[in-house]
């Protein structure tokens, strides 16, 4: 698939989560095939203004591309002053977030509000399009609520302004994350778009990625929750789409091995308080669905450390293999 002038392989994306998708498992899920990665949202506000949190989540490595950085806000000049300085950090791509049900993002009329307002998604994205030469990339929801179905209305109104690609999270931002997912809704905004649609919403294993596929039209897939604690997700669903190759679970120790990778990598690039109070949420999420998994979780709110941390994992290892 190509966004803009940049060319994507494989079937799915990691989808931008604030406070999850950080630099340390956006370099993860690439390792594991992850198409591409978009950062933690930014507020177009915060970098207009120099803030320097929003700088820093901006910032672009090697290790995590192609790579995009998402701005939110809801005025276009705001978003194309932005969109400038999110494009001297040398992403590959931009995105704009009009998905964002977060009531500090939506409240302030950014994210999902943006799906209530459809002349103004369009003049953003022109603007934004107009500041770069990076192709802008657009991720809405199916509206607002069920009496506002706006999706490919917004959907055309950014296709028109130039956007080069757009993501359909198949939800209404009252949904916020609660099931069902739309998977009409985002077939019709295939087809009646030129430019890829990118289906996006409950995709949490290689069979649903393919039935999400194949029933949508879609050019790609974006995996978001289903990615935490399995970054591997990616290359089974890659392998399936593929061919139909059914990948194994990774082994204990391979998992186990991947949550201490990754939070050691979040210290490096963080410091290590952060990582070690952050790592509590991660090692929760790796250790869903093992035996004990609900003693586990309380040990996991109580990593006060990384021997803390190695000391859950060897005792995950004893209960399983003993098991």
């Amino acid at each position: 698939m190509k966004i803009g002038n940049l060319e994507v392989s494989g079937y799915a994306a990691l989808a931008p989560m604030a406070g999850v998708a950080d630099r340390a498992m956006r370099e993860l899920c690439i390792s594991y095939g992850a198409s591409f990665c978009i950062s933690e949202l930014v507020s177009s506000k915060g970098v207009s203004m120099g803030d320097r949190k929003s700088k820093e989540l901006m910032s672009v490595y090697e290790k995590e591309r192609p790579m995009a950085v998402q701005l939110f806000g809801c005025e276009p000049d705001i978003m194309a002053s932005a969109a400038k300085i999110a494009a001297s950090q040398n992403p590959d791509f931009l995105d704009i977030n009009m998905g964002c049900p977060a009531p500090k993002v939506a409240g302030n009329g950014g994210g999902s509000a943006l799906m209530k307002d459809p002349v103004l998604a369009g003049d953003i994205v022109k603007a934004v399009v107009s500041a770069t030469e990076l192709p802008v990339t657009v991720k809405i929801r199916t509206g607002w609520d069920e009496n506002n179905i706006t999706a490919l209305e917004v959907a055309k109104r950014c296709e028109d302004a130039g956007a080069a690609a757009v993501t359909v999270h198949g939800r209404t931002r009252t949904q916020m994350y609660a099931p069902p997912v739309n998977l009409d809704i985002i077939k019709s905004v295939k087809e009646a778009l030129a430019i890829p649609v990118i289906a996006n919403g409950d995709i949490d294993t290689p069979e649903k990625a393919k039935a999400v596929y194949e029933y949508t039209g879609c050019d790609f897939l974006m995996v978001g929750r289903a990615a935490m604690g399995a970054p591997w997700i990616f290359s089974q669903i890659n392998a399936y789409l593929k061919d139909g190759t059914i990948l194994p679970e990774p082994s204990l120790e391979e998992k186990l091995n991947t949550l201490l990778l990754q939070v050691k990598m979040m210290a490096e690039y963080k410091n290590e308080r952060t990582a070690i109070l952050e790592s509590r949420k991660h090692a929760s999420w790796y250790l869903k669905g093992m035996r004990g998994a609900a003693a586990f979780r309380r040990m996991c709110g109580e990593i006060d450390s990384f021997m803390d941390l190695e000391k859950l994992c060897n005792s995950v290892k004893e209960m399983q293999n003993n098991a």
